[in-house]
């Protein structure tokens, strides 16, 4: 047992010894990819930020690709005796099959590039697409993340964003909410603009924004009375909801209102 565990110790250390220079450029590029990528990382991400170039994960993505292909194939001809030639040529081949299976990752990745260097959106952007609303947090290389103002993180695929309608928000009308309402037809209107947005004010004027004070629109008339809206142009970080549910509880007790669709006046 002993002189076999001596043969085992002649054996690693003959393989040590024969691959010896093998295993140190195989540690050298390693070390050199690996830093690259952090210093690489590092600059382009300042360089996007000073730029007008979107700042997103995608391009610092693709860089590390680069830097860990590159890596790769400076040491697989010297370490495992693999031409990168053949190895290319063999990728070719399969290149066709590869792609049906992959077809809907490459259509993301198109479409993620087609959607930061076409400058259609970037990290920041208000936007909605199919019926979901919210700030444009990042774009990877597979899909893009979309936060609302709940605080949920919607990941939708580049390749929906590249192909659905989309429409860009700006912050007053991406925080504005809205609030129906019916009045009676003897109502003033007059009368009842100044009311409601009293009520509102003093209703919900800490949910709402100072430089965008509330409004009241008649929009039309129906059996029951005049109709219209009360737009609310919300604080960021506050939920739509709750400033609609405060606004009509600010106007709910108001006389002019009609109820049960008129059916008690």
């Amino acid at each position: 047992m002993v002189v076999r565990m001596e043969n085992l110790d002649d054996m690693i250390m003959a393989w040590f010894h024969a691959n010896a220079g093998k295993l140190l450029w195989l540690s050298m590029v390693f070390v050199a990819a690996w830093v690259a990528d952090r210093v690489l990382r590092r600059l382009l991400r300042k360089v996007l930020d000073n730029s007008q170039i979107p700042s997103a994960s995608i391009f610092i993505n693709l860089m590390r690709v680069v830097v860990w292909c590159a890596a790769a194939t400076m040491v697989l001809q010297p370490v495992f005796g693999i031409n990168p030639t053949t190895l290319v040529t063999a990728l070719g081949v399969g290149g066709v099959a590869l792609s049906l299976g992959l077809k809907d990752t490459i259509a993301n990745v198109i479409g993620g590039f087609g959607l930061m260097l076409g400058r259609v959106i970037q990290p920041g952007d208000l936007v909605s697409i199919q019926g979901v609303t919210g700030t444009v947090v990042d774009i990877t290389w597979r899909h893009s993340m979309i936060e609302t103002r709940a605080g949920d993180r919607m990941v939708i695929p580049n390749s929906i964003l590249n192909t659905a309608s989309l429409t860009k928000l700006t912050p007053v009308t991406e925080g504005m909410a809205t609030v129906p309402f019916t009045v009676k037809g003897t109502a003033s209107p007059d009368e009842v603009g100044r009311d409601m947005l009293r009520r509102v004010e003093a209703g919900a004027s800490e949910l709402l924004r100072p430089e965008n004070p509330p409004l009241v629109k008649f929009t039309g008339f129906s059996p029951y009375g005049a109709e219209g809206e009360v737009l609310l142009f919300v604080r960021d970080g506050v939920l739509l909801s709750t400033a609609k549910d405060r606004a009509a509880r600010a106007i709910a007790t108001a006389d002019y209102l009609v109820r049960d669709g008129g059916a008690s006046e």
